[in-house]
């Protein structure tokens, strides 16, 4: 292992090369910054997943985005004419997608060394496969830019290990720069009104996912404020919610069935405060996502309760989560993969929550529709639908007809909308 500054790393880098980045706030910062101070590059392709900051060099004309999920800086960049591809793929298959890909640099940020040399991940543990492959192989360079704002955390031994030692790492960097944030975002009428209609499906000593956005936010919330817990946690993204549960003392993890007493995750995304709680925070441990997300696997969970969002749903079942009006919007993730296993088992299951209505260009529309447009891209079919919840209610249909289904989800839509979709129910699975 060899120490350097982000200017010297930077020209580790050819003209034509390929690198990995760290995923969403394990980016590395400071080299990518670093890397708008060159501009001989003539094929530079880079391979994100959910970028969260914009760097000059994504501007330049020789430079291919590859992207495994869209943030606000892959949506930007492909609006504005860049090379920027989407590369579909559910959470528990990045290993094996990163195998197919494989790049000639990989570069994460990581917490710092421990006193016996051995560098924790951090908030990330979807990239170690990728990583531990780098660091055997001489043709590729793995560099590590550390950070003290980066929290030491905790893997699975001996499966899951979650740490690289520094004698396995080419190029160290040393730094004190702060990871992108996310802090809650303001709690409306609207989402505490879908979080009561959540609520009753969540007993005690349910095992709890929950994705991004805030209506799960609002949902763990109000858990939290609840008279029920004993709660255990099995979840791909580890959220601020998920903290203020544990704070609330909700969280036992003794009624799970798998990894019993430890909450569970693939990766961590929220504020400064949550980055502060997991440090060395035990009652956590980082799990890659082909175990965390393996519909098997959380099946084995009990009472597994999965709550994620969605864009639009259709009155067939199917639901579209990452794109809008077929451009790629955010990602796949682990969507289908709690949504199927969430609901493998009698006792648990799956919660897909959207607000009933959406105003575009000025026009209130209804999220659940009769019918998608042709050029609609489905994030999860139909046969995997559990429960619906809008603000109007919740909508049982797995196990139901295609035509007792339409009805249901048109019971949960939005007042002006329901007579016309009922009328399309009417014609569910008989043409």
């Amino acid at each position: 292992m060899q120490t350097i500054n982000t200017a010297e790393a930077v020209q580790l880098l050819s003209t034509t090369d390929t690198v990995t980045l760290g995923f969403g706030p394990t980016a590395p910062v400071p080299f990518m910054e670093a890397l708008g101070n060159r501009s001989d590059w003539q094929d530079l392709t880079i391979y994100s997943t959910m970028l969260l900051t914009y760097y000059d060099v994504l501007t330049h004309p020789s430079l291919k985005l590859r992207s495994l999920f869209f943030g606000p800086v892959e949506r930007k960049m492909q609006a504005a004419g860049a090379d920027v591809q989407y590369i579909p793929a559910d959470l528990r298959r990045m290993a094996l997608f990163a195998k197919k890909n494989p790049t000639r640099v990989f570069i994460c940020a990581v917490a710092q060394p421990d006193s016996d040399g051995y560098i924790s991940l951090s908030i990330n543990a979807t990239q170690y496969d990728d990583i531990s492959a780098c660091s055997q192989d001489p043709k590729r360079l793995l560099i590590f830019i550390t950070t003290p704002k980066l929290p030491r955390t905790m893997g699975y031994l001996p499966d899951y290990p979650h740490r690289i030692h520094v004698d396995d790492v080419d190029f160290l960097i040393e730094s004190d720069f702060s990871p992108p944030m996310m802090d809650d975002a303001p709690l409306g009428a609207l989402e505490k009104t879908l979080a009561q209609n959540i609520q009753p499906f969540i007993p005690n000593r349910a095992t709890l996912q929950t994705g991004f956005g805030s209506i799960p936010g609002a949902v763990v919330k109000a858990l939290s404020q609840s008279p029920n817990g004993d709660y255990g946690i099995h979840s791909e993204m580890f959220t601020n919610g998920l903290m203020h549960l544990h704070k609330a003392g909700k969280i036992s993890n003794e009624h799970k069935g798998i990894f019993t007493g430890i909450s569970v995750c693939a990766f961590a995304m929220g504020s400064a405060e949550l980055y502060d709680w997991l440090r060395e925070n035990d009652q956590v441990r980082f799990i890659p996502p082909k175990c965390i997300n393996s519909p098997s696997v959380i099946a084995e969970n009990v009472n597994m309760r999965s709550i994620n969002g969605a864009l639009m749903l259709d009155l067939a079942g199917q639901i579209i989560a990452d794109t809008i009006d077929g451009s790629q919007y955010s990602g796949i993730g682990g969507h289908e993969d709690f949504t199927s296993g969430a609901s493998m088992e009698e006792d648990d299951r799956s919660i897909i929550c959207l607000p009933a209505t959406v105003t575009l260009n000025g026009q209130l529309t209804s999220r659940i529709t009769a019918q998608f447009s042709a050029g609609s891209i489905i994030t999860t079919p139909r046969h995997q639908l559990d429960i619906v919840v809008t603000e109007f209610g919740a909508a049982e249909v797995a196990g139901l007809t295609t035509k007792e289904r339409a009805h249901a989800l048109a019971d949960v839509a939005h007042p002006q909308f329901r007579d016309a979709l009922h009328e399309s129910a009417d014609r569910a699975g008989v043409i």
